[in-house]
């Protein structure tokens, strides 16, 4: 299924008012209050606390699992940042919670506001890279149980963005009682040996030895930005303004590189020792077939990051899900999420949580 733009696209215009923007915002006028919770919990690792954010109707207290849902970020922010952050007035979370979800974020050790590795705290080169897939997954599921218990149910919805969908992914392969539906946006998959490493990354690609972190700026994550974007489409890709408020979110990220001019952010480099250690060499992390929960893959045309030919064979093995589905939206790359066709994404995973399944019915 390929989408083209909607109208609902103008909707992103920051100043303009046009009838569609009208109907919009007096639905918008009518949602439910929704109330923000934060926790941080214990990770299955001594020493490591993580930071779990909620969103939900206000006076609502029980959700049914299909109605729970937990968000993870990919290699390079924060969930706050890729799932809480307000362009024109509303979140990715917002619009979930607004929908009658409980909603749920949570930053892995070394991102946001979760505990930072030590190693973190001392020169990259002193320390290899640290969090890896593995750690991430195993802070999934302490989210995860967290959830379960706080809400007295067996199971919830997951989804995870880039390497969130490794993540994601790889827990559902490994405890898939635990999941009602999952989510991929943008996922990854086995790299052709000749791409080395995710080549719209700001990470290194060469063969060279890698420290426990490395230091993304703007001028390295905007070299990546527009990566497969027709040079005739890049000038309204992301709303006036937008872009501004995204970096300023992420790079306050860090308590010391936002101090600095220009900003860094320090971001772990565990991710880039999976993908040379596996991806690259054709030895994924999880293997599809074990994933049983209804799954729905997001992808935009032009990621760069993640080939659609990632997506597509990761599609073909998903062999015993219940159900799958593959959407790919036209004019969008890897950050679709922060660009003026972000509604498309909402929307089409929106429906995907929404459905009841009535397959051979």
């Amino acid at each position: 299924m390929r989408l083209k733009h909607l109208s609902l696209c103008a909707l992103l215009a920051p100043f303009a008012m046009p009838v569609s923007a009208m109907a919009e915002e007096a639905k918008a006028s009518k949602a439910p209050e929704i109330v923000m919770e934060e926790f941080h919990i214990p990770s299955t690792d001594a020493g490591i606390t993580l930071y779990v954010r909620n969103k939900h109707p206000a006076g609502i207290k029980k959700f049914p699992a299909d109605r729970i849902l937990l968000y993870v970020h990919g290699g390079g922010g924060s969930s706050e940042t890729s799932f809480d952050l307000r362009l024109n007035g509303l979140s990715w979370m917002d619009y979930v919670a607004e929908h009658g979800y409980d909603a749920y974020l949570v930053d892995v050790r070394g991102f946001g506001a979760s505990t930072w590795p030590p190693q973190m705290l001392e020169p990259p080169e002193k320390n290899p890279p640290v969090v890896n897939t593995a750690d991430a997954i195993r802070d999934v599921g302490s989210a995860v149980d967290f959830i379960l218990k706080r809400r007295g149910v067996s199971k919830v919805d997951l989804l995870g963005w880039s390497w969130g969908t490794t993540i994601m992914a790889g827990y559902a392969a490994a405890t898939p009682a635990k999941i009602e539906k999952l989510v991929l946006y943008a996922p990854s998959w086995l790299y052709p040996p000749a791409l080395k490493l995710n080549p719209a990354s700001a990470t290194p690609q060469t063969e060279k030895p890698l420290g426990a972190y490395r230091f993304d700026t703007p001028d390295n994550l905007e070299a990546a930005r527009y990566i497969g974007v027709p040079e005739s489409k890049r000038a309204d890709l992301i709303p006036k303004g937008w872009l501004d408020v995204i970096q300023a979110a992420n790079f306050s990220l860090d308590p010391e590189g936002s101090k600095h001019s220009p900003p860094y952010l320090r971001v772990p480099n565990g991710m880039i020792i999976d993908y040379r250690d596996n991806w690259i060499v054709g030895k994924p992390l999880y293997d599809p077939a074990n994933i049983v929960a209804p799954t729905l893959i997001v992808h935009a045309e032009w990621d760069a990051a993640v080939p659609s030919s990632q997506s597509h064979e990761l599609f073909a093995k998903l062999t015993n899900t219940r159900y799958k589905r593959f959407v790919e939206f036209g004019e969008g790359t890897h950050t679709i999420v922060w660009e003026k066709n972000r509604y498309e994404l909402f929307e089409v995973v929106q429906q995907f949580l929404d459905e009841e399944y009535n397959h051979g019915r």
